[in-house]
């Protein structure tokens, strides 16, 4: 029996919601996705949790929040993404709890999609210890898409603000260990790499010489050949979950 990775189907999807904590999170490989799906004209929403206020030691985070958004929206101009929202849950405090659920649940209400797309909440990744921000983010995003599909739980939402029970088909998570590879050969990893580069400004606070290119390409690379199609040579590698 063959160990390769499957690829996800894609096909029947119309509308993706992508959970992520700071901006630039999605640009770390899921914008290549994002990219891909934007080519095939599905629809895709991006919900950052938090403004990334915290993540420059040495700027004000008030000026870093404002930053980072102007940086964000150009990230997303890069992949086709026109739907950005960023909540102001705080930066480096970010909890999977009742709060953190219900806004994500509101968003996935709002936006109706097929899949939820969100980062790993697994503890150890390849590059090392996850973010706890990254970690709650993901398992927040887990029980929301549950919350969402309930008219029992956060029931206000359709008592008070006319958004009924809406239940996603699939929820996707990459970073981790993957089930499913989705391929952004070409066009979509060019994308990609171009969205990363917009977080100019943060990344150059972080110091170093990074390297947006060769991390994607590598990281990318690698996944795909995880999978069975020679001809596809950068993928996304995701853990899918039918919900």
């Amino acid at each position: 029996m063959s160990d390769a990775l499957a690829l996800f189907d894609d096909a029947d999807v119309r509308r993706v919601l992508c959970v992520v904590a700071h901006p630039d999170d999605m640009e770390y490989g899921g914008s290549a996705a994002a990219a891909r799906w934007a080519e095939h004209g599905i629809e895709v929403s991006y919900l950052l949790l938090t403004a990334g206020e915290a993540g420059m030691r040495e700027e004000l985070p008030s000026e870093v929040a404002v930053l980072r958004a102007e940086e964000q929206r150009a990230a997303c101009a890069e992949v086709g993404v026109k739907d950005l929202v960023i909540l102001d849950f705080a930066d480096g405090a970010l909890q999977a709890d009742l709060v953190v659920r219900e806004a994500i649940a509101r968003h996935i209400r709002r936006v109706k999609p097929d899949v939820v797309l969100t980062q790993t909440w697994e503890l150890e990744v390849s590059w090392g210890l996850n973010h706890a921000d990254h970690r709650a983010a993901g398992l927040a995003a887990v029980d929301a898409v549950r919350d969402a599909d309930n008219p029992w739980v956060f029931p206000h939402l359709a008592e008070q603000e006319g958004l009924k029970a809406w239940g996603a088909s699939w929820l996707l998570s990459f970073g981790g260990e993957p089930t499913h590879l989705i391929n952004v050969t070409g066009e979509p990893l060019e994308r990609a790499v171009a969205s990363l580069e917009a977080h100019e400004q943060y990344l150059a606070a972080l110091g170093g010489d990074f390297d947006a290119r060769g991390m994607l390409e590598g990281m990318m690379s690698a996944a795909a050949r995880r999978g069975e199609d020679p001809s596809i040579t950068h993928a996304l590698g995701v853990a899918a979950y039918r919900m």
